[in-house]
Order: structure tokens, then sequence, then C-alpha cells
């Protein structure tokens, strides 16, 4: 890299659906590229194709990449010296450039009809066999401007080989020959992205070009354009895809998840960037959690892996538990809130001491739903919970004892986690038996769970006095039935 040039790499999303993790990770590799390096990351919204376009899209577009802070200096939202920004906006910008291209002989118009390129291809041609080319320029030109319906083709050479430097995987040759005079500008006048890239690239500065690997076999036609024109080539950094598993890449047609998905599930913005940026790249020091500014600092080309990353949804909700615990009570519970909302607990609990239980417990909030169900399905439990073999107990050993502690917390006052973990220890002080296994039992008979975020007094502080109490005097209830029988 010239360290007199000002570093621009650009993101370049089609406004098609939700953010995609790969378009968000490629997203993530170019603002870091750039502003590791004092450079510039621009947004530009290539929507030629205007039939894949969806509705809202484009919002979603600036809302993702606010959110986790990859801020660019141009884009459509921002503005910026070499607008407009979004592809359908510079339609008399690529024709411009298309007629030159002609002119330079690095172009033609095509008029063949639909049928006969299905001919063509029926008859076992992988290619179009430049039958435009032939035509004289000025005859194309007057044909076209009568109204002819046309298109504009590259001029790809046919004798020799195209090579180009790609800084992760080194120089890559391709035979000209494998390469196909593809459509620059459509019938409808709008262009492809094999045009439009190039020429947006070029007029927006972007001397780095960073995208998927799908690129890297076409990357020398668009090489080139390049040439055609006489421009100099930016430099070349393709990605690996991120894969589902050994074979099949993360894809949204597949319905894997997104951004929006992963949010919804409760992880937390910082861990996602974290995660997506060990997809394919990894920094010298090994280290995992990583802040933006440590990303910014660690951030190098040589840690970009050649090989495909496959994401781990079990290392993902690991790495969004380290981010939970560290926030801090009042932040936890903010986030928590909404989901206690959408579970058994909603409206019933004290959300804050539910917070407090089980902030160490989950690795990511829509675990909450499920962490809390237990709460309303007491009656249900199984009393051979009662049987632990370690603190040798069982219904036997249980039934007096919840006796003992029913009328103890009867008469107590106070009910914070606190008063009552004093009562029933002094309580069993008294006596000559485990502390432990008085209170197993006692978290079984105010639960019916023998796992749970809390201890047997903490959950009876959550319970309440009123609710512990009821569910003491239905376990005793349960217990001595089966005692008498």
């Amino acid at each position: 890299m010239n360290m007199e040039e000002k570093v621009r790499t650009r993101f370049a999303p089609s406004p098609t659906g939700y953010m995609h993790i790969g378009n968000l990770r490629t997203a993530l590799y170019a603002w870091l590229f750039a502003r590791a390096r004092g450079g510039e990351f621009i947004l530009r919204i290539e929507d030629t194709d205007q039939n894949r376009k969806t509705e809202g899209a484009e919002e979603l577009i600036y809302k993702t990449l606010a959110e986790v802070g990859l801020t660019h200096d141009e884009g459509p939202d921002v503005g910026g010296p070499c607008g407009p920004y979004i592809q359908s906006e510079r339609r008399e910008i690529y024709l411009k450039y298309a007629r030159e291209l002609v002119e330079r002989g690095g172009a033609y118009y095509c008029f063949c009809t639909k049928e006969r390129l299905e001919a063509l291809h029926a008859g076992g041609a992988v290619k179009y066999d430049k039958h435009c080319l032939s035509i004289p320029l000025a005859e194309a030109v007057k044909r076209a401007e009568a109204g002819e319906p046309y298109v504009i083709r590259q001029n790809i050479p046919t004798e020799g080989a195209t090579t180009y430097s790609d800084l992760i995987f080194g120089d890559i040759t391709i035979d000209n020959k494998e390469l196909e005079d593809n459509v620059l500008i459509k019938s409808d006048g709008l262009p492809t992205y094999n045009f439009a890239n190039v020429i947006d690239d070029r007029l927006m500065g972007i001397n780095y070009v960073i995208r998927g690997i799908e690129y890297l076999s076409s990357t020398p036609k668009y090489n080139h354009l390049y040439r055609s024109f006489g421009w100099e080539l930016p430099s070349y950094i393709h990605l690996q895809p991120i894969m589902k598993d050994a074979v099949n890449k993360l894809s949204k047609r597949n319905g894997d998840a997104s951004f929006a998905d992963l949010m919804a599930a409760g992880y937390l913005k910082e861990a996602v960037v974290n995660y997506i940026a060990l997809l394919g790249w990894n920094p010298k020091s090994n280290q995992e959690k990583m802040t933006m500014d440590e990303m910014l600092t660690l951030f190098d080309l040589k840690g970009i892996s050649k090989s495909a990353s496959i994401y781990d949804p079990a290392k993902a909700r690991w790495l969004n538990a380290q981010y939970v615990k560290e926030l801090s009570p009042e932040r936890f519970l903010e986030l928590a809130a909404p989901y206690f909302d959408q579970s058994a607990a909603a409206g019933k609990y004290d959300y804050k001491l539910l917070a407090k239980m089980l902030q160490s417990r989950v690795e990511i909030f829509s675990d909450l739903i499920g962490a809390v169900e237990f709460l309303e399905r007491f009656e249900d439990y199984d009393p051979a919970l009662y049987e632990n073999a370690k603190n040798k107990t069982d219904a036997a050993f249980a039934l007096p004892w919840l006796k003992k502690i029913r009328a103890l917390l009867a008469g107590t006052d106070a009910f914070d986690n606190a008063s009552v973990y004093g009562a029933v220890s002094a309580l069993v002080a008294a006596e000559t038996v485990k502390p432990a296994a008085v209170f197993w039992v006692m978290r079984i008979a105010v639960t019916g769970a023998a796992v749970t975020p809390g201890g047997a007094t903490e959950m009876a502080e959550l319970l309440g006095k009123e609710r512990t109490l009821a569910r003491l005097d239905y376990s005793i209830d349960r217990l001595q039935m089966a005692n008498d029988r």
C-alpha cells in the first residue's frame, strides 16, 4: 500500500431484504481497514436490479450500520462529493461511460433478439458469440437512435490471459477465452452490476475493493474495463464465505439468521460484531473478546483466512454471554424486561429479583423466557425430586422439615432473602442435620424444580410470603397423603 494514498473503501449492498451476516462482515472489514489507516468508508446502494428491490430494505441498511457503529463518510443519507450514491439515480452517468467505452472499442451495441440468444444456447453455446461486434459503429448508433432495442456488451479479448494480484490470495490468472462478453447496459437503460460497480468505484475514488470470493474469478473482466478506459486498477481483497456447515453457505434464502434475527433473539450488538469479526479473521494475539477500538488496533490483512469459516451458534452464544455478564444490573434489567413480559413471569414477579438471579445464567436474552417457565409449572413436579443421594434426603426426610419451615415462615415478618435465610439457618442450627439437606427439600417444595436460578430462600423472596406459604402447604399435603397411604 502506498502510505501517501488515502484509503477509500466501500460497502455496496443491494436493498433486497434483511442484513445478512456475511454482508455485515464485509462492511465491518471494509470499515476496519479504512479506519485503521485513517481512510474513508463509503456507503453505496446498488439497486440496478429493480425487480429484487424490497421496500424498507434501504432504510434497514442505514439503521443496521448506525446501530453497530459502522459510520460512513459518504452515502445516500449523509451526502458527499461523489453522489448520487444510489445507482438507479446515476443512469445517465453509466450511459455516458458506456458510449465512451464503445468508441474506445471496449464495448459494442448488441441487437440480438431473445429468440436468437435462446437458439444460440440451445445449440450448445456456453457464451455469446460476438455476433454484433461486426456491425459498423455508425450503423449501430443509427439503429439505436432509431429506437431498435439493444444492449451494450463488453468486448473481451479472445486470446491471452489476464492476471491481477489479490491482497489475500496473491496472483490470479484467468484465460480470456473463459470470459464472456457480458451485458453492461441492459435494454431498459440501466447498468448491470458488472459495469456499474466499476464506474462507481472509479468515480468515487475507491482504491481498495473488499468483497466476497465469488468475484475472484470474474474480476479480470472488470479489469478489462479499467484498462479500456486507461484507469489505474484498485487493490482487491476477496473474502471467503461464512458457512452454515462444511457444505452449505449461510444464506438468507435458506432462512439463516440475519442481524435483525440475532437482535430479536437477544444478542447484544457488540457481541454480534465481535463474533462476525472472528469469522474469517484472527488477530495475532488470538484474543476473542474485543471492543471495536481493540479491533481497530489489531485488524490486519495477515489475519484474514484463505479458508471459509463456519458459523457456530454455540460459540456465538458463549461470546454473547461474556458481554451479558459485564452489563450493569440496571442495564441488564432494562434489556431483560421485554423478555420477562413475554414469559410466564409476566407481571407476577419482581423483575429486579429475577434479573439479579439470572444475569450470570443466560447466554442470550431470549433464554429468559424458558428460564422462568418452572415458576408457573409448580404443581406438576415429581415428588421423587426430594431424593438426593449427596444430601441424603427423601420424602420421609422432607415432610417433618417442611412442616417446621412452614410454621417458622408463617411467623416471619421480614421476607427478604437475608431474613428468610437467617431464620431457616437458625432453625437448622438447633438440630443435628446438614443445612444443605434442609435447603434442598425447601427448594423443591416451593419451586418444584431441582435446578433454579436462586437458592431456596432467594426463591422464597421472589415468590413472596403468601405464595411461598401456599406452595409449602401444597407440598406438605402431597407428602402427607402419600405417607398416609
